[in-house]
């Protein structure tokens, strides 16, 4: 196939662009192309003052052409070599201008067409900017290959949020299957109560999970397609890159836009709805955590040398010390202050203890009331609580016990 490829570009250049047969009386032009005498002969007959290159335009000062004795005897080597159906089909499909049937030498950057030097006097406006089909297909190969990186990078993109979306699906399938195990515990907590709850809400859990993982899938469906698309027009356009120059820039204008008409689908964001009807002595406490729910970060300029602080500053670490403590460490225990303090109003803050079992506890303020109670999250009940009076800005404290191997306190 590269062989007879390159027989055809062989026997193109030795044949006339007027003609398109091979050249009889070769002839050189000033702009460098060659033509048969007769042909540029009749071509130019009438004409005067300058005198277009059928395939340039370039403008000759006159109608000096100077006979090409290598050329001619080049032609007559081509001439005697056989020639198969295959590269005659080859040289038969040399595309050619429908309207002056001449070789479609020109290409026309804002209309992106191929054209024939005789097609620039029909052109409206007459002013458009033509260039040699050479010169285009090297600029349009740019072009194309700036698209191909521009698709690869959306395709990894894609396929990052596509393995995301994945992932999400499965984490979907956990939290709900924590949430029931949480449920179960609280229904055995409560015997029937809760039981009879526990089965109204065990209904609507698969409804949700069903909802969100379709959604999930749905929007992995069009993700996917997308990759399938943009994996096509890559293909497509890779391929295009590696045709011959007409080839290329025939239905250039279809590939162009449809890379222009790209929009990647937007990402599902999973975000679970939990409800759950809780007896009246929970009702408290469930108000009490949605309405006065406090963000709260750790402070890394208080917190002792062996507690690790996270990016985030949402939880701390504990590790062993080995160094040197922090001078502005409030305490000699592994301990470390909110970066947010109160001085009105009430506040509830969660905390999670985690490495010697799963601990969560509920911190609520009252400032004016001067009262501070503390909540087993895991059971829902009440822990202890204290009454003071309060005079001065309050800054959330948290600390771990320093017998404690490793230990995780993370803030809500």
């Amino acid at each position: 196939m590269a062989f007879a490829a390159s027989l055809a570009k062989l026997q193109a250049e030795a044949s006339c662009p007027i003609c398109l047969d091979y050249l009889r009386d070769p002839v050189t032009i000033a702009c460098g192309h060659n033509f048969c005498h007769s042909c540029i002969h009749q071509r130019w007959e009438g004409l005067q003052g300058t005198f277009p290159c059928p395939v340039c335009l370039h403008h000759c000062p006159d109608r000096s052409l100077e006979r090409n004795t290598h050329l001619c005897h080049m032609t007559e080597i081509v001439k005697q070599i056989p020639t198969s159906g295959s590269q005659r089909k080859l040289q038969e499909e040399i595309p050619l201008c429908g309207k002056h049937h001449e070789v479609l030498t020109l290409f026309c950057e804002k209309s992106l067409e191929l054209l024939c030097p005789q097609c620039k006097g029909s052109l409206d406006p007459p002013d458009q900017p033509l260039i040699p089909t050479e010169e285009a297909a090297a600029s349009q190969r740019g072009m194309l290959k700036r698209h191909i990186g521009v698709l690869t990078n959306s395709l990894e993109s894609d396929e990052t949020v596509y393995k995301k979306q994945v992932a999400n699906t499965w984490e979907v399938k956990r939290k709900m299957e924590k949430w029931r195990e949480e449920l179960d515990y609280e229904c055995k907590e409560l015997k029937f109560l809760l039981e009879r709850e526990r089965d109204e809400i065990d209904n609507d859990l698969p409804i949700e999970e069903n909802n969100v993982e379709e959604k999930l899938i749905e929007n992995g469906k069009q993700i996917s397609y997308h990759m399938f698309r943009l994996n096509n027009l890559l293909n497509e356009i890779e391929e295009k890159c590696l045709q011959t120059d007409l080839d290329l820039l025939t239905g250039i204008e279809r590939i162009h836009n449809s890379y222009g008409n790209i929009e990647t689908p937007a990402v599902f964001s999973c975000e679970l709805k939990r409800s759950c009807c809780l007896p009246p002595h929970y009702l408290g406490l469930h108000k009490m955590i949605h309405t006065f729910q406090a963000d709260l970060t750790l402070d890394p300029e208080t917190a002792h040398s062996s507690l690790i602080i996270s990016r985030d500053r949402k939880s701390g670490t504990y590790r062993r010390p080995d160094g040197l403590p922090n001078p502005q460490a409030r305490t000699s225990y592994p301990a470390v202050l909110s970066s947010e303090g109160f001085d009105a109003g009430r506040h509830f803050w969660q905390v999670e203890i985690g490495g010697a079992g799963q601990h969560k506890i509920g911190v609520f303020l009252d400032y004016e009331l001067g009262e501070v109670s503390f909540y087993n999250l895991n059971s829902r009940s009440f822990l202890d609580g204290f009454r003071d009076t309060f005079t001065e800005k309050l800054m959330p404290y948290f600390s771990i016990g320093p017998s404690s191997e490793s230990l995780t306190i993370r803030v809500k």
